[in-house]
């Protein structure tokens, strides 16, 4: 299990992410410059933007490598998690939590990567770890993802993904925010 990415709700997204990009070296992939747009069906929208780790060299790195410092001893290293930046318009699922962050916003979700999401639901189901933000996970080609609601122990949302490939779906996006709609803040 890796942290796959940190997702923020923010206010301004482009002043984030110039914060993030030259305070901490995050940069814009070359496929994805201007982010992507998400349209709700009561006419608001998200503004978003993906933002990968100084690390990353390219679209097709691992985001784990291996090191192979001695015959018997193989070290796994994995680079930084990807930051996921929104804003919204007046209104939209993204302002109002925003909105009930003080107008500021900050970290939304921490998504972790997992082998199962199906799995990874039912176990933490059957402990009585969390409740879901939908009843099944929302899957896009190559790519499976749900939300927690907040988690009374810790006040975070989590997400699990399961990954085939890198790269967001904007339409797994859309959906979970809008599961996320009757969160209480």
């Amino acid at each position: 299990m890796r942290i796959d990415h940190i997702a923020y709700r923010v206010k301004d997204k482009e002043e984030t992410a110039s914060f993030l990009m030259d305070f901490l070296g995050y940069k814009k992939p070359d496929n994805l410059q201007e982010g992507f747009d998400i349209q709700f069906e009561d006419g608001t929208w998200a503004k978003c933007l993906v933002l990968e780790p100084p690390e990353k060299v390219s679209q097709d790195m691992l985001w784990k490598v291996m090191d192979v410092g001695s015959l018997f001893n193989t070290i796994e290293h994995h680079l930084a998690p990807e930051i996921f930046v929104s804003s919204g318009s007046p209104g939209s699922i993204v302002d109002q939590w925003v909105q009930n962050k003080g107008g500021i916003g900050g970290i939304h979700h921490i998504a972790y990567q997992v082998k199962s999401v199906q799995g990874t639901m039912d176990e933490w189901i059957n402990k009585g770890f969390a409740e879901f933000a939908s009843e099944k996970p929302l899957k896009c080609p190559g790519l499976t993802q749900v939300f927690t609601k907040p988690m009374k122990l810790t006040g975070v949302i989590y997400e699990f993904i399961e990954r085939e490939a890198q790269g967001f779906c904007a339409e797994n996006v859309k959906d979970l925010m809008n599961s996320t709609k009757d969160n209480k803040f």
